[in-house]
């Protein structure tokens, strides 16, 4: 049932995309927009509380609780659990926006700040922070860990409402948690196929820029098809073949992107914009996590920070599942630790190189980087590397890592809607991925073509309001689970401890 629901519904929207495409856009952007109006708040304050909640689960009485048996092992290893929650989480994303993001605050910073200046840029990089770093990975931590505990501590279903269970009970099987379940689906559904779509638009970027590929609807729809064979491939293979592998792969290449253009770029620069801006993060972490410009009416923190943050909640049902299926035999404290503190810091590092770069450029050089940008974010990653030594062999490095990401994001996608339409099931059939992998990449290029991309895109971060309601209920559902276990656990111990003494007096 949830899983004909959910098609059905994605089914109409669509239709709808294809056929009107400016209408849905129209409508889900005045849903949005009404949104980011009357709830702005509660976005700003939910996403802070999960953030404090989460260092508070990591260094509380909870932290040594294992997601799984107290005898249980990770599952997988350090670096390729790095790997996959990384790749899953973001990493494609930090490909595409790690040189346009800065360069487009560069131009239109906020807090009153005049664009293109030295100002400027230390904001425009601060705030590429803020967006990429504690805060979402803060709302991925919190989702995969509840449900990572309940699958793997309690033996629950992977689904979301599963984690309802010492809210709800046996009403998690009813319509309520079939709601839920279906509401995760398009959410997941609607995220992956206009990252397919946003996807192929730089791929197209990079090929129009090494080859001269032309920037054409045809162009991205033969990509989409090539890519979907490769992450098809990827996903009916396995999780430990497909998905592990392509996702180590991944890491290996960023890595090696990153160090060239630290070596061959700015690089005492890139050193003390990271330290400077690092520290500016810290010192300014609270007050821009509860920013809001009631006075000045100023549009910036509703079409960056709170779009992002609707962004990261509509994200959260799939990269939390993902996460949490390979997360077994971790204590709560290695987990917080391990998806919030790692991918943040790797993000830091990366905007420090890649957007420090490129505005020394723009700064020092005078190269009109954020120009481009302002005119397409999906060449300007391009521009700058060929501005660098053997830029066009680092624009083929960085071509491969956004295919290699795309893949990785697209299977791991596909892999979680099989298991979120089949009833939680670790393992899901190989004809249900293969189902939803050819559905995403026909709604891609449909929507594509007709030019409704950016339409489900937005009507997808709407499903982020209902879903920062339900991410609550699973913090209390957690929170009364750990209780009733410390008790246990608590009672266990004096019974114990009044055996020990039982048997001391008897001696």
């Amino acid at each position: 049932m949830v899983f004909w629901i959910s098609i059905i519904i994605i089914a109409c929207f669509v239709a709808w995309g294809a056929i009107m495409p400016s209408q849905l856009a129209d409508m889900a952007s005045y849903v949005f927009d009404l949104m980011i109006q009357k709830m702005g708040w509660f976005y700003l304050l939910t996403m802070f509380g999960i953030l404090v909640f989460a260092f508070t689960l990591a260094f509380g009485k909870y932290g040594s609780i294992k997601l799984g048996d107290d005898d249980d092992e990770p599952e997988y290893a350090l670096f390729p659990w790095f790997a996959m929650l990384f790749s899953t989480g973001m990493g494609i994303g930090l490909v595409f926006w790690g040189v346009a993001e800065p360069l487009s605050h560069y131009l239109s910073p906020p807090e009153s700040v005049v664009g293109g200046t030295p100002e400027a840029a230390r904001i425009a990089l601060r705030y590429s922070f803020f967006h990429w770093g504690l805060h979402p990975w803060a709302i991925y931590t919190i989702v995969g860990l509840i449900l990572a505990y309940h699958q793997f501590r309690k033996g629950r279903k992977g689904l979301i409402s599963s984690t309802f269970y010492p809210l709800l009970g046996e009403r998690v099987n009813g319509p309520i948690g079939k709601s839920i379940d279906i509401l995760a689906i398009i959410a997941t559904a609607f995220g992956v196929a206009t990252s397919l779509g946003l996807g192929a638009l730089q791929i197209n970027g990079g090929l129009n820029a090494m080859f001269g590929l032309p920037l054409s609807a045809a162009s991205q729809m033969w990509i989409i098809v090539i890519v979907t064979f490769l992450f098809m491939a990827s996903t009916l293979s396995g999780l430990d073949k497909g998905i592990k592998l392509l996702s180590t792969t991944n890491l290996y290449i960023a890595f090696l992107l990153l160090l060239f253009v630290f070596l061959v770029g700015p690089t005492s620069f890139i050193m003390d914009s990271l330290t400077n801006t690092f520290g500016s993060y810290v010192q300014n972490l609270i007050g821009m996590s509860l920013r809001l410009t009631p006075f000045s009416q100023s549009k910036w923190i509703g079409n960056w920070t709170l779009f992002y943050w609707a962004w990261w909640i509509a994200w959260a049902p799939f990269v939390g599942t993902f996460i949490a299926r390979v997360s077994r035999g971790r204590t709560i404290k290695e987990f917080v630790l391990g998806v919030l503190i790692v991918p943040s810091i790797l993000g830091f590092v990366w905007f420090s190189v890649f957007g420090g770069t490129a505005l020394n450029m723009e700064l020092m050089k005078h190269v009109p980087l954020a120009a481009a940008a302002e005119r397409d974010v999906t060449t300007v990653l391009f521009l700058m590397l060929g501005e660098l030594p053997v830029g066009q062999v680092a624009s083929g490095i960085a071509t491969v890592l956004i295919v290699v990401f795309f893949v990785t994001s697209a299977d791991s996608a596909t892999f979680v809607l099989g298991m979120l339409s089949q009833d939680g099931s670790q393992n899901p059939r190989a004809l249900v991925k293969l189902t939803w992998g050819v559905l995403q990449s026909t709604v891609a290029i449909v929507l594509l073509i007709s030019g409704g991309l950016n339409g489900l895109q937005t009507a997808s971060i709407v499903t982020s309001l209902p879903f920062a309601a339900i991410i609550i209920g699973m913090c209390v559902a957690l929170l009364r689970n750990l209780q009733e276990e410390d008790r246990i656990r608590r009672l266990k111990e004096r019974k114990r401890r009044k055996k020990l003494d039982e048997l001391i007096e008897d001696m």
